[in-house]
């Protein structure tokens, strides 16, 4: 059986009883929890920064991944790293120096991932593979979430998880975008190890848990 994990999107969450919702997904077996940092510039849309990192740090002991979608990260890695977080994930496309940028991050004692956009090739990232612990495929654009699944993620995801094979890298393949049920097992058979799901997660009617389990089990189906 194939392992993977499932990280669940906070952006989706009901930020008027936050702690609880967090603490529902973490009581289903979600393996980690996924904040979408979004600044107005890089992305259109607005929502939060470290002092909501630091509150659901407080409410979970699972694995807190910083999804930095902001111009000029490395001015914020810092503050997110003191929040609580545990793995860092910086946008390619926001990167002048993507080297110096995941180099700072091992600094700091944390896991560095690169996030590429859905228009921005793999062979972006060959050269700085080596160095990343982690590379997450957006399959939709960034900035809302709730938006349709982009179909061409699965071959994305099958030829970086080529490339890592080829050259016996350790790193982990994340996707992020109109995850659910319906394409899970798709994408992990591609090769993701790490399923980023919000609305699937915090919005489904049958509740977190259920939620949880049910996508879990599209995947483990045979």
């Amino acid at each position: 059986m194939t392992k993977f994990e499932i990280s669940a999107s906070i952006l989706a969450a009901d930020f008027t009883r936050l702690g609880a919702h967090v603490q529902e997904a973490d009581a289903a077996g979600a393996e980690r929890f996924h904040m979408d940092v979004m600044d107005g510039r890089f992305v259109p849309n607005i929502t939060f920064g470290p002092l909501v990192v630091e509150a659901v740090r407080r409410c979970t002991r699972r694995t807190i991944e910083a999804h930095l979608m902001i111009v000029e990260p490395d001015r914020y890695i810092p503050d997110f790293v003191k929040a609580g977080a545990d793995i860092i994930l910086v946008h390619q496309e926001a990167c002048s120096h993507l080297h110096g940028t995941l180099q700072q991050i091992h600094r700091l004692g944390k896991k560095a991932g690169v996030v590429l956009n859905p228009a921005t090739p793999i062979l972006t990232i060959a050269d700085i593979l080596p160095e990343v612990d982690q590379v997450l495929v957006m399959s939709v654009n960034p900035g809302f979430g709730g938006q349709t699944f982009i179909e061409s993620s699965t071959d994305k995801v099958a030829s970086l998880r080529e490339m890592i094979e080829q050259r016996k890298l350790a790193c982990a393949i994340e996707i992020d975008g109109g995850i659910g049920p319906a394409n899970a097992g798709t994408v992990v058979r591609a090769g993701v190890r790490v399923l980023v799901a919000g609305a699937a997660v915090f919005r489904a009617p049958e509740g977190v848990a259920a939620a949880i389990a049910r996508l879990r089990g599209s995947v483990e189906a045979p």
